[in-house]
């Protein structure tokens, strides 16, 4: 086999392996929107299809690994093939995890119930699944097009769902003190912030394998974190809640 059809055989072969990665970006999209949907309106039946449909994406993945595999055996790859390979996996599993992550959302809308005393908060996870909606569409475009600097600007724009998730704890926490009958509700919706708040993290992820594909390193600065929900403390006398980013 000349070096001429080696060549064609893995553009080919990465042809294929990116046409599955945008697949399962536009799978992956359509879930977290139908995933808040769902929740904001109390869709059981619109659960019920997120929840089913993530078996595809779970599929997808599945493909993609196989078909790495394949090439690897038969192509053998070096610098930046391989790169391109081990990029690709990576990818494919982040966004098998946001995928479970919207399931986890239409789960939890389920059993949700009566969630209209919470509407400001609905309206925050809402934002904030937009949020991540637009870095997830952003990445997926810099994947495709090897954007390096729209992919470091996407790792960049996790800050915000960051600092958005802050504000909701707080919220949150506030409502339970208030009111110990909203604990149940509030913890559900806690979780699905929690949820969102780590698809974030995944497509930063994915901007990170971009970068590292295209310039055969990973970013050297550290990526800005403002996720301070751990360090949040409660004050049941006052009723107060503080963290520092409240501070």
């Amino acid at each position: 086999m000349n070096s001429e059809h080696i060549v064609k055989s893995f553009d080919d072969d990465l042809r294929q392996i990116e046409s599955l990665i945008t697949q399962m970006g536009g799978l992956v999209e359509t879930q977290i929107s139908e995933a808040i949907t769902a929740l904001t309106r109390c869709d059981k039946d619109l659960a019920s299809k997120v929840r089913s449909n993530d078996k595809r994406i779970d599929d997808l993945e599945q493909e993609v690994g196989s078909c790495v595999v394949r090439v690897l055996a038969l192509r053998q790859p070096v610098a930046e093939d391989l790169r391109a390979m081990v990029s690709v996996l990576k990818v494919a599993s982040s966004l098998e995890r946001m995928g479970d992550y919207a399931k986890n959302i239409a789960k939890r809308s389920s059993v949700l119930g009566n969630i209209h005393p919470f509407a400001s908060s609905l309206k925050v996870l809402r934002r904030m699944a937009m949020i991540v909606q637009e870095m997830l569409k952003d990445v997926l475009d810099a994947h495709a097009d090897r954007d390096m600097e729209l992919a470091d600007l996407v790792r960049l724009r996790d800050e915000d769902v960051d600092q958005i998730h802050n504000t909701l704890f707080r919220e949150l926490l506030t409502y339970m003190m208030e009111e110990p009958r909203n604990i149940t509700q509030c913890m559900h919706l806690l979780f699905v912030a929690k949820n969102i708040e780590r698809m974030g993290d995944h497509v930063t992820g994915i901007a990170e394998q971009i970068h590292f594909r295209v310039a055969g390193k990973t970013p050297d600065e550290e990526r800005p974190k403002q996720d301070k929900t751990s360090l949040t403390t409660l004050d049941p006398k006052n009723g107060n809640n503080t963290s520092p980013a409240a501070s």
